[in-house]
């Protein structure tokens, strides 16, 4: 049985039923597209996905690129990939027609992007951290920046990444000590170092371009002084490439996620590396969190989608595996039964399923959020929606690497001691999900922002607007005939999270930071229970409708039922463990003292 990375009936279920994107194309930048040209650019990512990305994945993850003579060598599948990913028009695929684009909507966009990742997910990484570095440059970016580099960008000629971290910093993105010397000839003369910079070296293309985070000498310290430069490997100089003064240091040794090479660099060991401001002097951090923003929601995404494909081989395996017997059965002589038959695989793979498609429906909301702060007819429909993508950003991101890593745990579960063995692919698929919840700002971080940023601002509007989404699905449930004690549950604990949001509110006014924030990261498990349970709560409406209707198939509707009942039942109870943690301030952790460990 094929892995069918993602299941197409429920991309179609989320886009079209539940999430209605059609109505997009009422809005005047999508006003060229219909479901006709979705569901065009939906078969290219899956026919891509399927027979070219994933037939690739196992022999790119056992074969890590390499750095021989200060250069870094790619599989050479990587060669046949990256071409056709161009001409399938990722790189520039949400943008408008003015820089090449297609203008597709980032709902249709992001969901394409998930077969892809499913598929491979380092492969996929070339042309998004491409798309997300042009992107910067067409936003922030001055003319000449836009000529030389993000038309080559958008075009496939270079690719492009982020390089913000530095060894001594980490995550600190405010004690960044790479600096940058103005020079008279409009370029900045750079020196530093950074780590882990995924793609920032290869022989794809004939150049790429670090979007760099730099200090302009003389500038403040901390956040405030720090800029955005653009900074490429090689620099155009009479119309040929020469080298930039930037080096590869050195090779990060993955876990997982092999197939996209991680990287130490070194800028102007000689002197000579030239950078260039992106947007205003000391507005990098503002500048930059446009690509950090879209790389969470991209991060949210690949845990998706690495969660999914776990899935659909765990659910194939366990469809084909026989082994034992039904728990009454007495006669040994009797075949032995798959074991999706027994009550315990069924326990994992729905578990599964839950995660899945509760993350993928969370993502594909969040991407919608994100076409209607950009494009909505009115400025307070775009700001209600920026709002709401800014407080769902941290959540889809973070969601899909925690719990998507234990939906991979179960895969490999499900295939017993073949699971443990390279010979299958889950244990590979394991290792990729691990990143997830650690890069583009780890799980402790995007709890610190969700809620010391996120959550309490303009007043909780953000959670407000939660909330009306929340009761509207409620509504549409009892409407539709959902059980009542679903809708209590999820009003329940929709209420829980305004109240412990108001407490903790409260004691960041009072003066008492640290008390908010102490228990940030169970904050920010409470949001992802009950946003998945609104989400599985609206699936299951629109689920129940089209059985009260009579639309087929009835298994795929019915199969959301369970998984929703299960999701309410077994997960949503979770969220009142995290609220009594933030209610009760429980401090063992802010007692313990280094000695003590």
């Amino acid at each position: 049985m094929e892995n069918p990375l993602l299941s197409d009936r429920n991309v179609e279920f989320l886009l079209y039923e539940v999430l209605d994107a059609a109505r997009l194309c009422e809005l005047a930048a999508f006003r060229e597209h219909g479901r006709e040209t979705f569901d065009l650019f939906l078969a290219g990512a899956r026919r891509m996905a399927r027979q070219v990305l994933f037939p690739a994945y196992r022999r790119m993850d056992a074969q890590a690129p390499e750095l021989r003579d200060g250069r870094v060598r790619l599989h050479p599948l990587m060669k046949e990939i990256y071409p056709q990913l161009v001409s399938l028009g990722l790189t520039n695929a949400t943008r408008p027609p003015e820089v090449g684009g297609q203008q597709m909507p980032l709902t249709v966009a992001s969901l394409a992007a998930a077969y892809l990742m499913a598929g491979n997910g380092a492969a996929y990484g070339f042309v998004g951290l491409t798309s997300a570095a042009a992107h910067l440059i067409e936003a922030f970016g001055s003319d000449w920046l836009k000529a030389e580099f993000m038309t080559r960008l958008y075009g496939g000629q270079w690719t492009g990444t982020m390089a913000l971290t530095e060894p001594h910093a980490g995550s600190s993105l405010a004690d960044v000590t790479t600096r940058a010397t103005p020079t008279s000839g409009g370029h900045y003369l750079v020196q530093g170092g950074k780590i882990f910079i995924s793609g920032a070296d290869h022989d794809l293309t004939d150049n790429v371009v670090q979007m760099t985070l730099a200090r302009i000498d003389g500038a403040p310290a901390g956040i405030k002084g720090i800029s955005l430069f653009a900074i490429p490997n090689k620099r155009l100089e009479g119309g040929r490439l020469i080298p930039n003064d930037v080096h590869v240091a050195g090779a990060v040794h993955k876990l997982g996620s092999r197939g996209i090479p991680s990287l130490i660099l070194s800028f102007g060991e000689r002197g000579d590396c030239h950078g260039w401001l992106v947007g205003e002097r000391e507005r990098g951090i503002a500048h930059m969190f446009q690509m950090m923003n879209e790389a969470r929601i991209m991060v949210g995404m690949g845990g998706v989608a690495t969660a999914s494909v776990a899935y659909h081989e765990a659910l194939a395996y366990a469809k084909t595996r026989p082994q034992g017997r039904g728990a009454t059965a007495r006669d040994p002589q009797k075949p032995q039964v798959a074991i999706v038959e027994h009550a315990d695989v069924r326990r994992m793979l729905l578990r599964q399923k839950a995660i899945v498609e509760g993350g993928i429906s969370l993502l594909a909301t969040t991407a919608l959020q994100a076409d209607l702060a950009a494009h909505a007819d009115d400025a307070p429909a775009r700001r209600r929606a920026a709002l709401f993508l800014d407080l769902l950003t941290p959540v889809a991101k973070s969601f899909p690497a925690e719990w998507g890593f234990d939906s991979n745990v179960l895969a490999m579960q499900v295939h017993g001691g073949y699971g443990y063995t390279s010979e299958y692919l889950p244990e590979a698929w394991l290792r990729d999900q691990k990143l997830n919840s650690i890069h583009e700002g780890t799980t402790g971080i995007q709890g610190l922002d969700l809620l010391g940023r996120k959550a309490i601002a303009e007043g909780g509007a953000a959670l407000g607007i939660l909330r009306e989404e929340i009761d509207r699905a409620i509504a549409r449930a009892r409407s539709a005939g959902i059980d009542a004690a679903w809708c209590q549950r999820l009003d329940e604990a929709a209420t829980s999270l305004l109240e412990v949001t108001q407490h903790l509110g409260a004691k960041g006014m009072a003066g008492d930071v640290e008390g908010m924030l102490l228990h940030s990261a169970d904050y920010l498990g409470l949001t992802c229970v009950v946003t998945v349970a609104w989400q599985w709560l609206l699936q299951a409406a629109v689920a129940r409708e089209a059985m009260n209707a009579g639309r087929a198939p009835a298994d795929f509707y019915a199969g959301k039922l369970q998984a929703a009942q299960y999701w309410l039942f077994t997960e949503l109870p979770r969220a009142e463990l995290f609220a009594e943690l933030c209610r009760s301030g429980e401090d063992s952790y802010a007692r313990m003292q280094s000695d003590w460990f």
